[in-house]
């Protein structure tokens, strides 16, 4: 039997881990997922097993690359941001990956943007809002003045998706997409390292900067691969919709959070825009992507449950609710709720928290008032990063991407650009893989990766 040419790609989430295989055509022909239990770090804050990560990719690449359905030409890794692994000289582990929700002490922080010219200088100068240990470079600071001892024995601090990397090739390198992912460490308009970074000496414990389409030669099991070095996941997820469309647009990827990704706005972030938790990323090319998010699959997610103890329905009832143009009218005509003077784009809920079930007379109403809600608040979210750019089309990936009344709402909330459902398997896995297209692949790149399903808007529904 015939070996079906393959790249491997990990991709690492907060809650699911992901081996797949991508054929030359890019078509997905294998996938495993699998989830572990969090550990605690030294404060008792749950943290990922960082030692059972290491050891699933090992066990997992081994496995794949002896499976005879496949031949195994390359390796890559997307994996999410603001988290950091710290390793000694012999390449051992010596730290808990620490999470990055846990909180951040108030007191060291004030002395870092003291230290540093105050908040909104370095926010504006490193792309990243104030948020403590999701930039990650406040985690490396917090080592050197909290825990000096283990300071002192890192000799590479990786992003995890360099990490991933470095578990099977042994090379350290640093990756654009992780450095410039809200870390505080990125000075945008420099295009280098802060100040900050070496006045501290934090750059000791950095590999090189190296380009996303860097390859390292391996050997694995007496045999020969070529690895990528890893890239940031929602950079990866980018990368299919920058080869495939040159014209203006934005990315609105849902799931947990919906983030609204810009590649073509390149402003300096304002202050109004990093007190709504606005950011950049940089994509595979170094080039800046303006970025705003909403908690809005969370709340989705969270109302959902209330709506179907409510009515008494089955959790997953909302999957089968179809859009329907009376209750969109219904919708119209109710009573505006402000969500609150504490809402931001980032985490404030929507309208309909604050909303009485008692109000509606089926699931059916009270779920199409719960989308209008959550699409007030992408309006706002997404006109953040829109603003001053000629984008032509909204592509959205993600749950909502399958969610009919979602899609057709938004649709009528941007008469003037086409809005488009986009299906792409794995995105942040394929953006991997394509990454190092030339490396593994001698074929072309296909013309058609991403599905699409265009929106129309209702006019007669239009108000913005």
């Amino acid at each position: 039997m015939n070996r079906i040419p393959v790249i491997a790609i990990f991709d690492v989430g907060k809650t699911n881990k992901k081996l797949l295989l991508f054929n030359e055509q890019y078509k997905l022909v294998f996938e495993e997922s699998k989830q572990f239990a969090e550990i605690k770090d030294e404060d008792d804050f749950p943290c990922e097993d960082v030692i059972v990560l290491t050891d699933w990719i090992k066990e997992s690449f081994e496995k794949v690359v002896h499976d005879e359905r496949f031949e195994v030409k390359g390796v890559n890794f997307s994996g999410y941001g603001a988290s950091f692994v710290y390793v000694d000289k012999g390449g051992k582990v010596i730290s808990p990956l620490y999470n990055y929700l846990k909180s951040y002490p108030p007191e060291l922080q004030k002395k870092f943007y003291d230290d540093y010219g105050g908040e909104s200088a370095v926010a504006k100068q490193t792309a990243s809002p104030v948020l403590g240990n999701l930039n990650s470079g406040m985690q490396l600071y917090l080592i050197k003045y909290k825990k000096p001892e283990l300071y002192k024995n890192i000799a590479f601090a990786f992003h995890l998706p360099q990490y991933l990397s470095y578990i099977l090739t042994d090379y350290p390198a640093t990756d654009i997409t992780s450095v410039g992912c809200h870390t505080n460490l990125w000075n945008f308009n420099e295009q280098k390292y802060h100040h900050w970074v070496l006045e501290e000496g934090i750059i000791n414990c950095f590999a090189p900067v190296l380009p996303c389409s860097t390859y390292v030669p391996f050997i694995f099991k007496n045999k020969n691969y070529i690895a990528g070095i890893g890239l940031h996941d929602s950079s990866a997820a980018l990368i299919p919709y920058l080869i495939s469309f040159s014209e203006p647009f934005i990315l609105l990827s849902t799931g947990t959070w919906c983030i609204t990704l810009n590649p073509f706005n390149h402003t300096q972030l304002t202050d109004y825009e990093l007190h709504q938790d606005c950011l950049c990323f940089l994509s595979y090319k170094g080039k800046p992507v303006k970025a705003s998010r909403l908690f809005a699959g969370y709340e989705h997610e969270q109302q959902t449950k209330r709506l179907a103890t409510y009515f008494n329905k089955p959790g997953d009832y909302y999957k089968s609710v179809l859009y329907n143009a009376s209750l969109v009218d219904n919708y119209r005509t109710k009573t505006k709720i402000s969500p609150g003077d504490e809402q931001s784009a980032m985490v404030g809920q929507s309208a309909f928290s604050k909303r009485e079930l008692s109000s509606f007379k089926t699931y059916e109403d009270a779920y199409h008032q719960l989308i209008a809600d959550i699409i007030e608040q992408q309006i706002h979210s997404s006109n953040i990063v829109l603003k001053g750019t000629n984008v032509k089309r909204i592509f959205v990936d993600g749950g909502f991407s399958k969610n009919q009344i979602y899609m057709q709402l938004l649709a009528d909330a941007f008469p003037g650009i086409e809005v488009y459902a986009a299906t792409i398997p794995q995105a942040s896995a394929l953006g991997a893989a394509l990454c190092i297209h030339d490396h593994w692949n001698s074929k072309d790149l296909p013309g058609s990766i991403i599905e699409l399903k265009y929106y129309t808007p209702e006019q007669k529904l239009i108000q913005h």
